[in-house]
C-alpha cells in the first residue's frame, strides 16, 4: 500500500503550528461560525465579481481591505494568549472588547474614502479635511498593527521608518535630503491618493492574489494534491534516494497550485520528511530538501504566487507572458536539488522505494482524474488570453462541480464552506501586507527616494569596477559589465536581508521600487529586473536567520533550524545563480525584446552544466567519490560554465576533462574490484 495518502486534516495542523501567517486565535463556538460566516462572504465577494464584474476601482479595493483588516483583529491575537470562556464579558466570544473596537474602526476608515465621491473626492486630495487626517492616521496604524499580528515586526519597522524618513526630510544627510512633508501631507498621499495605501500592490492582490489562493484550496480538497504525489512517487519513488525525490516533484507539482513555501513544506513534507529520515537521510538534510523544494512553488508556473501578479501590473504584460519567462529558471531550480540529492543519495548508497511502498498510479487516476479537470480549464483560460480573476473563477467553479459530481472523492456542503473560509483566511496576511507595503510606496512616490537609492548603488558599483579594472584584462571583463555585476550583487544582498520575516511579496514589490530603478539605469530589461529581484526575495525563504521555510521543515523533522536553514540554502544555490546568468543572457527568459536562439541555447547549456558539477562538488560525488582537488575544479568549472561566455565555457570544460577522466577511471577500477 502506498505511503503518500494525504491527511488533509493533519496538513492543516501542521500549517497553523508552523506558519505565523495562519496562526489563528481558538474562538467560542458562536464566535468560530460569526467569524467563519464573515470569512465566506469574503470568498463569496471575490468569486462573484470575478465572474460577474468587478466593482469601480477604489470601491472594489475598499470593501476588499474593510473585510480583510478588520477580520484580522478577529482572527489574530495581539499576543499568545490562552483560552478564555465565552462567557468572559473582556473576551466575548473568545474576542477581547478592544479587537471588536478595531475591527470596527477598521472598517470605517477604510471604507471612508471609496465614499467620498469622485467629484469631491479629486477637490480633497491636497487639501485633508481634519475626518481625513484623522481616520486615515488611524488606518496607518490599524495597518501597522495588523501586519505585525500577521507577519510579525520587519515590515512595520520598515514603513515606520520609511514614514519617519518622509516627515523629517530636511534632517537628512547628503543626497537624502528633501523638502519634508508634515504628518497631514503624508497621510494625504497615504490615504487620500491610489500611491499609496489603495494603490496596485492592494489592488493585485483584491483582483488576482485572492481568487489563485482559493483556487488552490479547493483544488487541493477535491484530491489534485494528492493525485500530483501518487505521480510525483511513482515518476522518482524507485529511484536512489527516493522519498527525496519525492519531495522534489512533489513541490514542484503542488507548488503549482499552492503558491505558498511553507505551506508546499508542511503539506508534502508531512509525507516525504519522516521517509526521508527512516531511509537515512539525516534530519536537517530531510527537511532542506523539502524546503529548498517548496520555495521554487512561488516560482513554478502557472500559478507561482503573489509576485507573479504583480508583476502583470507593473510591467503591464499579459500573464502568459510571465508564466513563459518563468518556465527555464524554474526548471533550474529544481535541477539544482534534484542532482544534490541524487549524488547524496549516491555517495550513502541510500535505495528508492520498494514496490509495496509505491503508490498505484493507476487506481490514483481512476480515483482522482477528475481532478485536473479545473486546472485544464485554468490554464485554457490563461492561455486564451481572458484575464487571471475569470481564470480563477473558472477554475474554482469547475472544483466546485467536480467535488459535488465526482462519486469517488465527494464534497459535501460543510466542506465547500470550510474551503470558502479557510480560503480567506489563508489570504489575510498577504492581503494586510500588501496595504502597508503601500505605505513604503507611497513614500517613496512621495520623496523619490527610489531614484536616490538607485543612484548611490549604481555610483558605487561603477567606483568599485573602475578600479578592478585597473589590473584585471579587459578582455576578461569590461567596466560596464563589471559594474552590472557589482550591482546585482548589491541587489541580491539587500534581497536577502530585506526577505527575512518578510513575506514574498511584500520583499519584490519594495525592492522592485527600490532597486530594480538602479538595474535599469545600466540597461536591464524591466521583466528581467523583476525576475531577479524576485527570485531573491523566494529565497529569503530559505536563507538563515529568519527561514521560515526552512524553521517549518526543521521543526516537523525534529532538526536543528540553523543547520537546516544552512544546507538549503547549498541545495538552492541553483536558483541564486541563475538569476545572473538571465540577467547577462536575457533570452534565457524566452520572451525578451531581443531574444536570440543561439544565446538561449548557450546560456541554458552552460546552466545545466554548471549546476551539475556544482552540485558534485558540493556533494562530495560524481561517478564515484570525489577528492579535495577534483571537487576544487568541479567548482571552479560551474562557475565559469554558467557564466554566459563562450571563453569561459571552454575554460570550464577544460578544467572538468581531466576529473571526469580521473573519475570514469577510478570506477572502472572499482568494478573490478567488486566483481573479484
Amino acid at each position: 500500500m502506498s505511503q503518500f495518502e494525504l491527511d488533509e486534516a493533519k496538513a492543516r495542523q501542521l500549517e497553523e503550528k508552523f506558519d505565523a501567517e495562519i496562526r489563528f486565535r481558538p474562538l467560542a463556538p458562536l464566535g468560530g461560525w460569526i467569524v467563519g460566516t464573515a470569512l465566506v462572504v469574503l470568498s463569496i465577494f471575490h468569486y462573484w465579481t470575478a465572474g460577474f464584474g468587478l466593482l469601480p476601482e477604489l470601491t472594489h479595493r475598499g470593501v476588499h481591505l474593510a473585510f480583510v483588516l478588520g477580520l484580522v483583529f478577529l482572527v489574530f491575537p495581539a499576543f499568545r494568549m490562552r483560552d478564555v470562556a465565552a462567557t468572559d464579558v473582556l473576551h466575548p466570544l473568545g474576542i477581547p472588547v478592544w479587537d471588536w473596537a478595531l475591527f470596527a474602526l477598521a472598517i470605517v476608515a477604510v471604507l471612508h474614502v471609496p465614499m467620498i465621491p469622485l467629484d469631491d473626492l479629486a477637490f480633497r486630495v491636497g487639501n485633508p479635511s481634519e475626518t481625513d487626517v484623522w481616520l486615515g492616521a488611524a488606518l496607518v496604524v490599524l495597518l501597522l498593527e495588523g501586519t505585525r499580528r500577521t507577519t510579525g515586526w520587519p515590515l512595520p519597522v520598515i514603513a515606520i521608518a520609511f514614514m519617519a524618513y518622509a516627515i523629517w526630510g530636511r534632517s537628512m544627510p547628503g543626497i537624502f535630503v528633501h523638502p519634508g512633508a508634515t504628518v497631514p501631507q503624508l497621510v494625504n498621499h497615504l490615504y487620500l491618493t491610489t500611491q499609496g495605501i489603495y494603490g496596485v500592490p492592494l489592488g493585485v492582490v483584491a483582483t488576482y492574489v485572492f481568487h489563485f489562493v482559493l483556487f488552490g484550496v479547493f483544488a487541493t480538497r477535491i484530491g489534485l494534491g494528492q493525485l500530483f504525489l501518487d505521480c510525483a512517487a511513482w515518476v522518482a519513488g524507485r529511484y536512489a534516494g527516493g522519498p527525496a525525490k519525492v519531495s522534489i516533484f512533489g513541490s514542484a507539482l503542488f507548488g503549482m497550485i499552492s503558491g505558498s513555501s511553507v505551506a508546499n513544506a508542511v503539506t508534502v513534507g508531512s509525507l516525504t520528511i519522516p521517509m526521508m529520515v527512516r531511509l537515512g537521510y539525516k534530519k536537517h538534510f530531510a527537511a532542506a530538501v523539502e524546503s529548498t523544494a517548496s520555495t521554487g512553488g512561488q516560482i513554478t508556473p502557472p500559478i507561482m504566487g503573489a509576485a507573479a501578479f504583480l508583476m502583470i501590473e507593473f510591467l503591464n504584460l499579459p500573464y502568459t507572458t510571465i508564466i513563459l519567462a518563468a518556465i527555464v529558471p524554474a526548471f533550474m531550480h529544481f535541477l539544482g536539488v534534484f542532482t544534490q540529492v541524487h549524488f547524496e543519495a549516491k555517495r550513502d548508497g541510500l535505495r528508492g522505494l520498494s514496490p509495496e511502498e509505491m503508490p498505484d498510479i493507476k487506481a490514483a487516476f481512476a480515483r482522482d482524474w477528475p481532478t485536473i479537470i479545473p486546472l485544464i480549464g485554468l490554464l485554457y483560460m490563461l492561455f486564451s488570453g481572458y484575464t487571471p480573476y475569470l481564470a480563477a473563477f473558472t477554475g474554482i467553479t469547475l472544483c466546485f462541480l467536480v467535488g459535488l459530481l465526482n462519486p469517488k472523492r465527494r464534497m459535501s456542503p460543510v466542506e465547500i464552506f470550510d474551503g470558502l473560509r479557510d480560503g480567506a483566511k489563508y489570504a489575510l496576511a498577504v492581503g494586510v501586507a500588501s496595504a502597508t507595503v503601500g505605505v513604503v510606496i507611497g513614500v517613496v512616490t512621495l520623496t523619490g527616494v527610489g531614484f536616490k537609492i538607485s543612484f548611490i548603488v549604481t555610483s558605487s558599483a561603477l567606483d568599485f569596477a573602475q578600479s578592478v579594472t585597473a589590473w584585471l584584462p579587459t578582455w576578461i571583463m569590461g567596466v560596464k559589465t563589471l559594474t552590472l555585476l557589482f550591482t546585482l550583487i548589491l541587489t541580491a544582498i539587500v534581497c536577502i536581508i530585506m526577505g527575512c520575516g518578510i513575506p514574498t511579496t511584500a520583499t519584490y514589490i519594495i525592492m522592485v521600487t527600490v532597486a530594480a530603478p538602479a538595474l535599469g539605469l545600466l540597461g536591464v530589461e524591466p521583466i528581467v529586473a523583476h525576475f531577479f529581484v524576485f527570485y531573491y526575495g523566494v529565497l529569503a525563504d530559505i536563507t538563515p536567520p529568519v527561514a521560515i521555510a526552512a524553521y517549518a521543515a526543521a521543526g516537523m523533522a525534529g532538526a536543528d533550524p540553523f543547520k537546516t536553514g544552512n544546507t538549503a540554502f547549498r541545495l538552492a544555490l541553483g536558483k541564486a545563480l541563475v538569476p545572473f546568468v538571465f540577467v547577462f543572457s536575457p533570452s534565457m527568459l524566452l520572451v525578451v525584446k531581443d531574444f536570440s536562439w543561439s544565446e538561449m541555447a548557450l546560456a541554458t547549456a552552460g546552466c545545466i552544466a554548471g549546476i551539475v558539477f556544482l552540485s558534485a562538488a558540493f556533494s562530495r560525488w560524481f561517478l564515484t567519490t570525489t577528492r579535495p582537488w577534483e571537487r576544487l575544479l568541479l567548482a571552479v568549472s560551474s562557475l565559469l560554465l554558467i557564466a554566459p561566455e563562450p571563453w569561459s565555457s571552454l575554460v570550464g570544460l577544460a578544467l572538468v576533462a581531466p576529473v571526469t577522466a580521473n573519475q570514469w577511471r577510478r570506477v572502472r577500477i572499482e568494478r573490478r574490484a567488486a566483481m573479484v
